[in-house]
């Protein structure tokens, strides 16, 4: 669904599932140009960027296959997650739970779980009651949740991610974005394991124009 059409929906948490695959036509060369291009925050190594979000059925699919593929990436490719918003407030809480989990340490521990949290839970963590208790739930001191949600660090960080996905234009999750040059997806690449050897391939290709073999 195009992100025009889910934000005009977009009353309740519940419907944060029908925001997923963007609605575009299949490339034959499995990936698009990213326009303009973007700058990449790694100087001398491919940056790879997932755009995602909680409530997507597609990311939560997607994401086992993702995670199997960035522990075989070789060390000059730097992969992160970027969580979109769109300027709604529900994508914006779960942004904030994001990136409070990955300054609180337990990103890499708890990031498959909130998907299940949110789609079959239907657990309200966009609001910070809802996380923190869910967060305490799941082995988190409450305070230091609460001052690593709360804190300037995170609200800088998520104006941060906020701005990407406004740079990049993206319409549409999950997408990776290689290089700030390049996107693809299932739905550009036919499959969410087409749309990983599309990235390898596009990680070749920006290594090679970088002078690198």
């Amino acid at each position: 669904m195009q992100r025009r059409d889910v934000l005009k929906q977009l009353s309740a948490l519940a419907a944060l599932g029908s925001i997923g695959l963007p609605a575009m036509a299949q490339a034959t060369s499995g990936f698009e140009p990213v326009s303009p291009p973007q700058p990449t925050d790694v100087k001398g190594k491919v940056e790879v960027l997932e755009f995602f979000h909680y409530g997507c059925p597609h990311c939560r699919d997607f994401d086992p296959l993702l995670e199997l593929w960035v522990k075989k990436l070789p060390a000059d490719v730097v992969f992160r997650r970027v969580p979109v918003t769109w300027g709604n407030p529900q994508l914006s809480g779960l942004a904030k739970l994001h990136l409070t989990l990955e300054a609180t340490g337990d990103l890499a521990r708890l990031h498959s779980h909130i998907f299940n949290a949110v789609q079959a839970d239907k657990l309200p963590l966009h609001t910070e009651a809802g996380a923190q208790e869910w967060a305490v739930k799941n082995g988190i001191d409450a305070k230091k949740f609460s001052d690593a949600y709360r804190s300037f660090n995170v609200n800088v960080r998520l104006k941060r991610v906020e701005e990407i996905g406004r740079n990049y234009k993206i319409q549409g999750v999950p997408t990776l974005a290689v290089d700030g040059k390049y996107f693809t997806s299932g739905s550009i690449a036919g499959s969410h394991e087409a749309a990983l050897k599309v990235a390898d391939q596009l990680i070749a290709r920006a290594r090679a124009e970088q002078g690198r073999k």
